[in-house]
């Protein structure tokens, strides 16, 4: 436990009373995440989307209004920024205190955040000062009276110090044998309280994952040297015995199974402690999509086994729901969609989704509208934690240009967890379907199995800024109704790299390439050849508008295709994003794309971040169009392009 810094000067030490605001910095890191900047009151609908009201303020007893200045002339730009989010004077400048005494509280409490902050960044000999309406808040009484005109001036000067790097590094106790230069401290590198603090979770987490449990730092001696301006750090680590899993107990639990939870945390008694698969079992109950948050605790001592037991604090969502939503397009028209769902049928997690959708609203043919109605049933943990049922029975009635159809499809199946990164599923399915197309009316019954793989290291699913995720499908299908056999195979890959750690410049790219082996274009329903163009695919053309067409100039399909996208994807603000991309493709008759009419087609799009997902709005043209072919396509939909 640290007790004080200690700082060094003309060959003395002297020990300062600034515990408080290190153990800030050093062991509550929240000063390190960005405060909401003030925002004026919105609401829709009389439901406050965010911000506050005068509504909101009318519970405040003595409502007091301030102002806030600060100064750090000799701040960079950077550092100005972190000051600026760890004040909670600036961040709730827009809401009133209750009196004069929340506004001392306030700024005693601010003076402290700040000087964490500047300990975050490496300056262990800064300076604040908070002064309201002109008087040091050290001088003031603690029933001191803030009167005259409102707001009351507050204003901060912070000195910021210089910038120390690390000195002496030492590991201590069962910690000696370990590189400290392997958890990021260096003699001459960063110095800051975070890069402290990352280093001692990461000693923790290597103790940890040789089966030790209980591991933690017991001491933590920090020493700032004034002349030389360097950090000198020794650590001191109990790493404690090996041990396995005791006892799960869950709490928290209310309509879902209780003991299926505890199952579904996959933790067998007497098994070896991880903290890989303490992170895999909250991962796997929040996947559950019942709960709200998940927690899982280690004991503070072993039991009479010498096991660790786990406790799992779980609060639960509402089971049912429902939505609306929609897309838009110039060349695709407009889409609506609503759905209606479960989350917990029958008391472990099963899912039930009715959804259904039209689209192609806004076409002079009121007859070409695009219907689909589905119902989707999932369980999970059927052979196993990783495991999941699943069964879906869907319809569609569509019009697209290349084909009329009519199809009604069920089907059953089973995904596996192989790893937190990768998912196989296999499924058996059946498809009764009506197509007209260039080639005339066809009925089809095909019976198939859709196998497939997934690796998947996105850090973020709904707006990824690193990793990749690449996916390989192959179904085997025979057609009952016209005796023929055919493999429908694709693979696809997208890459994410963000240039900066803020995320601010991601670089994301997409390649995607398929082919169906054993039957003619002719024999292969329209509904399952590869198509290219549109919002999803190579921006800037039609819906279906790349590739072979017939006399008419309708898109016929093909038997293999391959696309690959390329975006920028830039970050204005924190909720704004711009997005320049660059799209191909090219669909082929040819059982293997032969990339003798590659379409390309590039624009820019917006991005607006919202809890669910980013909205986008993309504008693209065509470069090499083809007559027919759009001059331009816009774009509308929730999520990344890809």
């Amino acid at each position: 436990m640290l007790k004080s810094i200690e700082f060094r000067s003309g060959g003395q030490n002297v020990k300062l009373r600034l515990a408080r605001s290190l153990v800030l910095a050093l062991l509550g890191s929240t000063f390190l995440l960005p405060l909401a900047q003030p925002v004026a009151a919105f609401e829709l609908f009389g439901i406050k989307l965010w911000g506050a009201s005068d509504e909101d303020d009318a519970d405040i007893v003595d409502p007091l209004r301030y102002a806030v200045t600060i100064n750090a002339p000799d701040a960079d730009k950077d550092l100005n920024k972190k000051l600026e989010a760890a004040s909670a004077l600036k961040s709730d400048e827009d809401r009133p205190v209750s009196g004069s005494l929340g506004l001392l509280t306030k700024a005693r409490g601010d003076r402290e955040q700040l000087v964490a902050a500047l300990y975050a960044d490496a300056r262990y000999e800064g300076v604040v000062n908070v002064t309201i309406a002109g008087q040091p808040i050290d001088d003031l009484p603690p029933d001191a009276e803030f009167k005259g005109p409102q707001p009351i001036p507050v204003v901060v000067d912070v000195v910021p110090g210089p910038k120390f790097t690390l000195g002496d590094i030492r590991l201590e106790g069962d910690a000696a044998g370990l590189a400290s230069a392997d958890f990021g401290l260096i003699a001459g590198g960063e110095a800051g309280s975070g890069a402290i603090l990352k280093a001692e979770g990461l000693i923790v987490r290597a103790l940890k994952e040789e089966g030790r449990p209980l591991a933690r730092i017991t001491d933590r001696e920090i020493v700032a040297d004034h002349n030389t301006t360097t950090l000198d750090v020794t650590l001191t680590v109990a790493a404690g015995p090996v041990a396995g899993y005791g006892d799960t107990t869950v709490e928290g639990t209310e309509q879902v199974d209780r003991e299926f939870t505890e199952y579904m945390t996959g933790l067998k008694r007497g098994a070896r402690y991880s903290p890989e698969e303490i992170d895999e079992a909250r991962d796997r109950l929040l996947g559950l999509e019942v709960f709200n948050s998940v927690t899982l605790r280690e004991a503070g001592q072993l039991d009479a086994e010498r096991n660790i037991p786990i406790g799992v604090e779980v609060s639960e969502r509402k089971p049912r729901y429902f939505g609306i939503g929609g897309t838009v397009s110039n060349t695709e028209g407009l889409g609506l969609e609503g759905y209606w769902g479960h989350r917990n049928l029958f008391g472990r997690a099963e899912k039930l989704r009715i959804d259904g959708s039209i689209s192609g609203i806004g076409s002079n043919d009121i007859s070409k509208l695009n219907y689909n109605a589905g119902i989707m049933f999932e369980k999970p943990g059927v052979v196993g934690p990783a495991s999941k049922f699943f069964a879906n029975l869907k319809t569609v009635y569509e019009h697209p240009d290349a084909y009329d159809r009519f199809s009604v499809k069920g089907g059953a199946g089973l995904s596996y967890e192989l790893t937190k990164y990768q998912t196989v599923s296999a499924e058996l399915s059946l498809d009764y379907s009506k197509i007209t197309d260039s080639f005339g009316k066809k009925e089809f019954l095909i019976a198939s199995v859709p196998l497939q793989y997934v690796y998947d290291t996105r850090d973020n699913q709904l707006n990824p800024t690193r990793g990749f995720r690449a996916l390989a499908f192959a179904e085997p299908s025979y057609d009952i109704e016209n005796s023929n056999a055919f493999v429908k195979l694709k693979g696809e890959g997208s890459a994410y790299y963000s240039l900066t750690d803020s995320g601010k410049f991601v670089l994301a790219g997409r390649a995607a390439i398929g082919s169906i082996l054993g039957a003619s274009v002719d024999d292969i329903p329209a509904d399952r050849r590869f198509y290219s163009g549109g919002g999803g695919s190579v921006r800037g053309y039609a819906y279906q508008g790349i590739g072979p067409k017939d006399i008419n100039n309708k898109p016929t399909g093909g038997l293999s295709y391959f696309e690959t996208s390329a975006e920028m994807r830039v970050a204005v603000t924190d909720t704004i994003g711009i997005v320049p991309f660059i799209d191909a493709g090219t669909v082929s008759t040819r059982k293997f794309p032969d990339f003798s009419d590659v379409k390309v087609g590039a624009g820019i799009g917006v991005r607006y971040l919202t809890p669910f997902g980013p909205l986008r709005v993309d504008a693209a043209v065509p470069l090499n169009r083809d007559p027919g072919d759009p001059r331009f396509g816009i774009y509308a939909g929730i999520g990344q392009a890809f």
